[in-house]
């Protein structure tokens, strides 16, 4: 009996992404995302984490980082910019994911196993840059981290009802730095403004 309904559930107990509808249960009385991941490996008799397909590759949003150097002078000048800057993983629900979770936990393990890499819940990487400035001109340095992107769905089992479905399943997709943690850093300069010249000594 038990093993029938759980397979029933199986196509209609579902939660997709950030929506948290379940298509079985109505809006009002089903849980939300984060109420089912917090069940992960806590509540639950099993979780585990589905991925679908491999990870695909991004560049990261282009950032500033370290400091403006500022060429007060009258000649050329070519200025060390120490920076360090640090990428983050996110998901599509916007919960807080760390190993220390259970969904982040069983995650971190899924990936490992499928694409024969460790998860990186974030990295930091720091560097001197040299930029070359014109008199009046303001260089700064400028950082787009190449990341991934892995898509799955958690099947979560629990040995009473929760919700009125013993099976529930989350899409979730998660965002990380790429295993090779590259980026592509670039300098810039511009001419300073009337504001910015006024502020030399």
């Amino acid at each position: 009996m038990r093993a029938g309904v759980a397979r029933a559930l199986f196509a209609s107990a579902s939660v997709l992404g950030a929506l948290a509808v379940p298509t079985a249960a109505s809006a009002s009385d089903g849980p939300t995302v984060r109420e089912l991941l917090e069940k992960c490996d806590n509540g639950t008799d099993s979780c585990v984490f589905h991925p679908k397909g491999q990870p695909e590759y991004f560049t990261g949003e282009r950032h500033a980082v370290g400091d403006p150097v500022y060429n007060c002078t009258s000649d050329p000048q070519r200025s060390s910019v120490a920076w360090s800057d640090t990428t983050s993983q996110s998901n599509s629900a916007g919960v807080s994911m760390t190993t220390e979770a259970g969904f982040g936990r069983v995650f971190a393990v899924s990936y490992e196993q499928t694409f024969q890499h460790t998860w990186e819940e974030s990295h930091t990487e720091s560097q001197t840059t040299f930029v070359e400035t014109s008199p009046n001109q303001v260089g700064w340095v400028e950082r787009a981290p190449q990341m991934q992107k892995v898509a799955g769905t958690y099947e979560l089992h629990f040995p009473d009802k929760f919700h009125d479905h013993y099976i529930w399943y989350v899409d979730l997709e998660i965002s990380g730095p790429a295993p090779d943690s590259s980026a592509a850093v670039s300098q810039h300069v511009r001419d300073m403004t009337d504001e910015e010249q006024a502020n030399c000594p």
